[in-house]
């Protein structure tokens, strides 16, 4: 029965929902709409602050590409590529691809969510390999694990709350740092972290598709019989000169890059011994890009690399800047402050962190930024909370702050099920030489979403922190 929902619903998503540019342009008219009569806001204020806030995004952006592109990169290496056909030998069946492919991605997204365009490269090499593969779902299977960055070591508000002179200090809202025991080291997120882990998994599995005809990978690829890619060393020896050249000799020089890895290496071992276990873009697009160097050996190998992971990023090009329009939107209005308020207004001791966790699954449909979300709603949430543990003690209304803004994450996290913007990430790697579009993923979310809305929420409710 569950299995047949499943169908149903993907069967409606396919039929109903725009590609995800549609989407980002059918948002941006929402958003502005909704600003201009929710708002004291002119047209020319809403239409001041999409263009003010479309080049907002220009920074995230560069660092979602060039964490594909660096990860992307790695997998190409003749080490990565030994490790993930010595992996694939012992994954023979759709369900165990499906199982190992879900809690890859959970585990994986617990350091970062930029490593899961790993996980998107294994699975659809084992896509290549394993026959019986419903593609979109196994898509869909990657994204999903995805959502358990939120409880790992870069949640972004979690990291923000116990950063030095965060906004929130600076303006006041918060008179001092509140510390990752209260957040990411609660039961409560530990909870959470055993929801992707280990019981996303087992509800997929209730989710396979009962047949995979005409939805195989080979089954999608535009081209019938594509050529295999040839290896980058392969493509790096075919450019060297019948005679000897200083060019090759530097262009293949092991020496050089190497040696500049090895400066990496030591650079990021100084890093977390100065910082802790302190991750951020910066630091894992540089993990990243050192690897990628050190793996791949001459500065041409890399650049080979480099450029192939480079052909399929132009939905992040064009697609974020439409994203950080309706973020600004958020901004320059005040809209985000009014969902902030209104949601804050019904606010109890019993159902703050609820109030708080719908008002991030609805925001984040207009700013797709767990950290730019917070920055619009979060100061509202966290006053009401103060009023209303008025009396109690600091330590009390501390772990209240902490419940309440995990709970906005959280609920950032589970919405992104709904809407494609992350599916950015994942599919110039395996959607890359098909016709795939977000709506043939999304309708695979619909069941996992209201299980894990109800569970959440009463985790959230009912379960101490």
């Amino acid at each position: 029965m569950i299995s047949t929902l499943g169908k149903i619903f993907t069967d409606l998503f396919i039929r109903y929902m725009p590609s995800a540019y549609v989407f980002a342009l059918l948002l941006t008219l929402f958003t502005g709409f909704m600003a201009l009569i929710w708002t004291d806001a002119s047209l020319m204020n809403v239409l001041s602050g999409w263009y003010d806030g479309f080049w907002s995004l220009l920074a995230f952006g560069m660092q979602i590409i060039l964490v594909i592109v660096t990860a992307y990169s790695i997998a190409q290496s003749d080490p990565i590529a030994k490790g993930i056909n010595w992996i694939a030998r012992f994954i023979n069946t759709p369900g165990q691809v499906y199982l190992f492919v879900l809690i890859s991605s959970a585990l994986f997204s617990l350091i970062s969510f930029g490593m899961i365009v790993i996980v998107a490269i294994l699975a659809r090499e084992l896509a290549v390999r394993v026959k019986g593969l419903n593609y979109p779902f196994l898509i869909a299977c990657v994204y999903f694990g995805m959502g358990s960055w939120v409880a790992g070591a870069s949640s972004s508000i979690a990291l923000l709350l116990n950063t030095e002179d965060n906004f929130l200090i600076e303006a006041g809202i918060l008179s001092e740092l509140i510390p990752t025991a209260y957040t990411l080291g609660s039961s409560l997120n530990l909870v959470m972290i055993l929801l992707f882990v280990v019981v996303s998994p087992l509800l997929f599995f209730t989710l396979i598709p009962k047949n995979s005809k005409q939805k195989e990978l080979s089954d999608l690829l535009i081209l019938d019989n594509p050529q295999k890619e040839s290896s980058v060393k392969a493509e790096a020896d075919s450019y060297k000169l019948p005679f000897k050249a200083v060019s090759d000799i530097l262009n293949n020089s092991a020496f050089l890059q190497v040696t500049i890895s090895i400066f990496g290496f030591i650079y990021i071992g100084h890093y977390f011994y100065q910082n802790g276990f302190d991750l951020n873009f910066n630091i894992i697009i540089f993990m990243f890009l050192i690897l990628g160097l050190f793996l791949h050996k001459t500065p041409l190998r890399y650049s080979i690399s480099m450029k192939r992971a480079s052909s399929n990023i132009s939905g992040i090009l064009f697609q974020y800047p439409f994203y950080a329009g309706i973020m600004g939107i958020m901004f320059s209005t005040g809209l985000g402050d009014k969902i902030g308020e209104i949601q804050a207004s019904f606010a109890t001791m019993t159902n703050y962190p609820f109030l708080a966790y719908v008002s991030g699954g609805l925001v984040n449909f207009a700013i797709p930024s767990a950290g730019g979300e917070f920055a619009v709603i979060g100061p509202s949430i966290i006053n009401v909370v103060k009023d209303l543990g008025a009396g109690l003690g600091e330590s009390e209304v501390t772990a209240m702050i902490a419940r309440a803004s995990m709970a906005i994450a959280y609920g950032e996290s589970l919405s992104n099920a709904l809407q494609p913007f992350y599916l950015l990430i994942i599919f110039p790697v395996m959607a890359a030489g098909t016709k795939l579009q977000a709506r043939d993923i999304m309708g695979f979310f619909v069941i996992p979403f209201i299980l894990f809305f109800i569970i959440q929420s009463l985790l959230l409710v009912y379960m101490p922190l």
